[in-house]
């Protein structure tokens, strides 16, 4: 594999404290009680959008949905590195792929600029040739397209291409893009691997570096 494409949360990051905290935060504005943390946790992968819809449950007007959408995303930006860390192995592991000649790069669903803010914050915004997020491009994982994109930017043949990621939605998104999957167990949404499943499974994020470099 040269070209490694990593979701965010889940993947190269623990930010689920802050996430959680920050749709109570907006739940809290709206005048709504708390969310369970486990129940936040089930409603991310697919941009904020959707997580503060599934926040506020289906029968939510689209104006709240909107005034809550905007409360969360300027919450969550002053509180990103609250308490996320990058997961152990995380970046000993971009160390060995960047040595080791591999291009790099990150597709989320999260808006871009706080994943860039917390990729630098935790000091692995270095390892990344380019950053997508969820308002880069005019479609969102599962659409191919950023993997489209990254390929042609980095000349990277399919066959060469392997997305990781820690729930089905990166699963999706790469047989979309007919290219190989490397799912995560120690992510937010594990259950979520099993259909689809990835081409590959693994624990920790060292045995991702040493699937994609053959050790």
């Amino acid at each position: 594999m040269d070209l490694v494409i990593f979701d965010l949360d889940g993947t190269l990051i623990d930010s689920r404290l802050d996430l959680a905290h920050s749709v109570n935060a907006m739940r809290r504005h709206m005048g709504l009680g708390p969310l369970e943390f486990e129940t936040v946790y089930q409603y991310v992968g697919r941009g904020a959008p959707v997580l503060i819809r599934r926040s506020l449950g289906e029968q939510a007007p689209e104006s709240e949905v909107q005034r809550g959408l905007a409360f969360f995303l300027q919450y969550y930006g002053q509180h990103a590195l609250d308490y996320t860390t990058l997961y152990p192995g995380v970046k000993e592991s971009l160390e060995r792929l960047q040595k080791a000649g591999k291009k790099l790069a990150v597709l989320t669903n999260k808006p871009t600029a706080v994943t860039r803010t917390i990729l630098d914050g935790l000091g692995a915004g270095e390892y990344f040739f380019q950053v997508y997020g969820g308002d880069s491009l005019p479609a969102k994982k599962p659409n191919p397209l950023g993997i489209e994109k990254l390929r042609e930017q980095s000349g990277t043949e399919r066959s060469a291409t392997v997305m990781v990621g820690d729930s089905s939605v990166d699963v999706e998104t790469a047989r979309n893009a007919q290219v190989a999957c490397c799912g995560v167990t120690y992510g937010f949404q594990p259950e979520s691997l099993a259909d689809p499943a990835p081409d590959v499974t693994v624990d920790h994020m060292e045995q991702v570096a040493d699937w994609v470099l053959g050790n």
